[in-house]
């Protein structure tokens, strides 16, 4: 039984790849019935995308579980009315093609709206509807890069690192789900709904908030040379003596105190905020004197905020990791999966629910709208629909 919060909110998906499909992952998760809606082609780019896990894209199976799919023909008549008949049903609307492009089509906020006045629709785009870079092709990296992020990471004798996670994306992703809930709300208690513009480059660039406080400080240094990115030895990460890497948070002083004496290093007591070469050299000197496992046996009976950084492997097989429920094993077509859940999943769930194949629940969601078995024939073999035969 669904007893989630948005148990009876019908979400309309027309996004594809990874920021409005994790959006609406975080929608489903908290008991929203996510509807894909797909092209009659390939359906979301991502399902074509590999790694594969038992012949799925692993991207997809990782960001679709629980949802249906109905798949409409979106350039024709047919298409569009079914697809504003299933809008009068739905409570939010989420949408990532380019600006202009809905509206287009004839299915944009204004269409949606005029046949459901308390829809919550939202459009995730690279800059946003408008400014003049609004029709600008972008991906996750470009935004990174002109939000001020990219030019940040990484060593300061080294080029930009590209972070592994897709800041950019899912911080829009973020935004957009925290505003569709804020919406849904203000819907429930006006009546109105809402239009929601998010853009990738304003979601990133949000989170510079400290990057952006410090320069409003004063603070130059770049590319690892400020106070949170490597400009002192208290914050920093270390090369151990086999190779692996410890990281040293330790801002507070009670910290670097603790770090110290655990060390039977209060020499190093002034230095804590020091950004002279020599300085950093003896805090490397010191972690080089001893082996990862060294450094674990002596960080487990100590409080100073000092990390062994662990590969994948380890992150997915970590006691605290593993007891949070952050990791779900399951299985695709017979092969093992590993999915990951959220912060704000039930975790009184052990397992997730099966993602849609593509077209899969077109008949199953459309007769729901009164379409009959002959009418939905008639659609699929006139191109505006696919689905599987009931």
């Amino acid at each position: 039984m669904n007893d989630k919060p948005l148990r009876g909110v019908r979400v309309l998906d027309l996004s594809r790849l990874l920021p409005g499909p994790f959006c609406t992952l975080l929608l489903a998760d908290l008991g929203a019935e996510v509807v894909k809606v797909e092209d009659v082609e390939g359906g979301d780019y991502i399902r074509a995308m590999g790694p594969f896990i038992g012949g799925q894209s692993a991207y997809f199976l990782a960001l679709n579980p629980g949802k249906k799919s109905v798949s409409l023909n979106l350039k024709t008549k047919a298409g569009r009315e079914l697809f504003l008949r299933l809008a009068a049903t739905a409570g939010v609307v989420v949408e990532s093609f380019r600006p202009g492009t809905v509206d287009r089509l004839g299915i944009g906020y204004e269409a949606v709206k005029a046949v459901n006045p308390r829809v919550v629709y939202c459009s995730i785009s690279g800059f946003g509807q408008d400014g003049p870079d609004r029709d600008r092709a972008g991906h996750d990296l470009d935004f990174l890069a002109r939000s001020g992020i990219l030019g940040l990471c990484g060593r300061p004798d080294a080029a930009p690192a590209i972070p592994p996670v897709q800041i950019a994306d899912l911080s829009s992703a973020m935004y957009a789900a925290a505003g569709i809930l804020a919406y849904l709300r203000e819907s429930e208690r006006t009546g109105e709904g809402r239009y929601l513009d998010i853009g990738m480059l304003d979601s990133a660039l949000a989170w510079m908030v400290m990057p952006v406080a410090e320069y409003a400080a004063g603070e130059r240094g770049g590319r690892g040379r400020l106070p949170l990115t490597g400009k002192h030895p208290c914050y920093n990460v270390y090369r151990t003596r086999d190779g692996r890497d410890v990281c040293l948070a330790a801002l507070e002083r009670k910290f670097w105190e603790a770090f110290c004496r655990a060390t039977e290093r209060e020499d190093l007591l002034p230095l804590q905020f020091s950004e002279r070469p020599e300085d950093f050299a003896l805090l490397e000197a010191l972690f080089a004197g001893r082996t990862r496992d060294e450094w674990a046996e002596l960080l487990r009976n100590t409080d100073f905020c000092c990390e062994i950084v662990p590969s994948l492997d380890e992150v997915l097989s970590d006691p605290q990791v593993k007891h949070r429920g952050l990791v779900i094993e399951t299985a695709a077509v017979g092969q093992a999966n590993i999915l990951l859940g959220h912060p704000l999943r039930d975790r009184r769930e052990k397992g997730r629910p099966a993602c849609p194949g593509h077209g899969e629940h077109t008949a199953e969601v459309l007769s729901e709208l009164g379409v009959t078995d002959r009418e939905l024939a008639e659609l699929e073999a006139a191109g505006v629909v696919r689905g599987r035969s009931r």
